[in-house]
This record gives C-alpha cells, structure tokens and sequence, in this order.
C-alpha cells in the first residue's frame, strides 16, 4: 500500500467504523487526505464507498475510530464540505441561476455579491448563459453542472461527489470528467469521488483507494503520478489501469469465494 503524502492532512482517518445494529458497514478505515488532492474511492457494490462519503460528509455517524477534517471532529454536516450527487437534487421551481445562488443566500450573501458568486460559478461549468432557465430545460449533463456549480459557490474546502457521472452516455461522462479536472485545477479544492469506473478513477484522481467487501475495508491504495491533461489512450493511463483493475478483480474474487465458503 503506497504512502499518504507526507503534508498535514485535511481528512484524517484513523480506524473508523460504521454499523447499523448487527450489520457492520465499515471496519478500520485508516486514510489521510491533504488539502487539494483528488481522491477516487473504487470498490464492488456493498463496499461501503457511499457510506464512508457521508461519514466524511456529516450524514453517517461513526461508531468507533477517529474522522477529523481541519483537526476538528466531524459531528455532522457543515458549509466546510460540498456535496454532489448522482441524482442532481436541484430545485425544479428555481432557476439555474438561483439554484447557484441558494446556499450563499442562506448565509446572508445578497445583490450584487451574490450575482457575482453565480456568474463566477456559472461561467466556470460553462452555463452562465442558461442562467435564466429552469432544470427541466437542461440535458442530464448541463444539471450536473449546475450541480457542481451549486456545490462550489458554497464554497466548500471539501468537495464529495457521489458518482456524480453514473447516470450519464460515455460521450457526456468524459467531457464532464474534462470540465471538472479544469475546474478543479482552478479551485485546488480537496476532492473525493466515488466511482464505479476504473477509467474515470484513472483519469481524475491523485490516489485511487480500492475497497472492499463484508467488512468494507481499504484493500490498497493506488498513487497515480501521470501529470495531467492525461491521455486515455496512452500507455501510462493503461498501466495504472491495469494496477487498479489487477486489485479490485482479486477483491471480487474473494468476495466470491468467501461467500462460497458460507
């Protein structure tokens, strides 16, 4: 397992689990992630990606170990981290612009301030000319976008994405994939990701955490040095993949054979 970077960690993790009843979700997590780094966490259905992001999130309560971001316990949500969800959860009744605008509203942001927080949100995801629509008159694609813009004009120091590209066509998923590396080059926001895509996983993250299953664990962690824009098609994209793809296919295999055995 590669080393975490040796700068104080933003997300400190040291040990945590997670259990409903009976039912234990997580067990010994241990990760550290500094601040501005991309992380993807990969791993089999039931892995407990999606709960260890709403640990970080505030949404999940631990039930053992230690979860800290800026040193400070996580107790539950907070304006510090920005959620992003697969099902874009924007406001039908408003409009792209006030979509942008809700969560800086809430914190008393107003007039001209407040315009110019959405326009510079807007323009990043390339959307400040729909400004005036409604979602229901977006692509699946430009609502996502809409979404991160929402998230960052929060303007979190932690961004969570919950596969955010799942429900979209290939073609959609990778110019998105494209606009949130540029966004994030940016930004410097500290990201974590949960993905299903070993490709995706390659193409945005620093590090790649694999987990697995029945408990989810880290298996290993993948550090991914290819300087970006990266390519694809390129022999180095291929290599970290097959890296990536080599553990979580031995992750399935004994996934599947523990389950024979039971």
């Amino acid at each position: 397992m590669s080393e975490a970077p040796k700068d104080r960690p933003q997300i400190h993790i040291d040990g945590l689990g997670v259990r409903y009843g009976e039912f234990v979700a997580l067990s010994g997590i241990s990760l550290d992630v500094v601040e501005g780094e991309f992380v993807c966490l990969i791993g089999p259905s039931g892995c407990g990606k999606t709960t260890l992001l709403n640990a970080i999130a505030g949404f999940v309560a631990a039930t053992e170990g230690v979860l800290k971001v800026d040193d400070r316990p996580v107790s539950g949500p907070g304006p510090d981290r920005g959620m992003v969800f697969q099902e874009y959860g924007l406001f039908p009744w408003f409009t792209v612009k006030q979509n942008v605008q809700y969560g800086p509203r809430l914190k008393g942001v107003r007039g001209a301030a407040l315009r110019a927080l959405s326009d510079r949100y807007l323009g990043l995801v390339q959307l400040r000319d729909f400004g005036d629509r409604y979602p229901n008159q977006l692509s699946g694609g430009m609502r996502q976008r809409v979404a991160i813009a929402r998230a960052l004009a929060n303007q979190p120091s932690i961004l969570l994405l919950d596969e955010p590209f799942g429900a979209l066509d290939a073609m959609t998923r990778d110019l998105l994939q494209d606009e949130l590396v540029k966004i994030w080059e940016a930004e410097r926001r500290t990201c974590v990701f949960v993905t299903h895509s070993i490709a995706e996983a390659v193409y945005l993250a620093d590090r790649i955490v694999v987990m697995g299953t029945r408990p989810g664990q880290i298996r290993d962690v993948i550090r991914n040095a290819m300087p970006r824009p990266r390519d694809r098609a390129s022999d180095k994209f291929f290599d970290v993949y097959r890296a990536a793809d080599g553990v979580l296919r031995n992750v399935i295999s004994q996934a599947a054979l523990h389950e024979a055995e039971n």
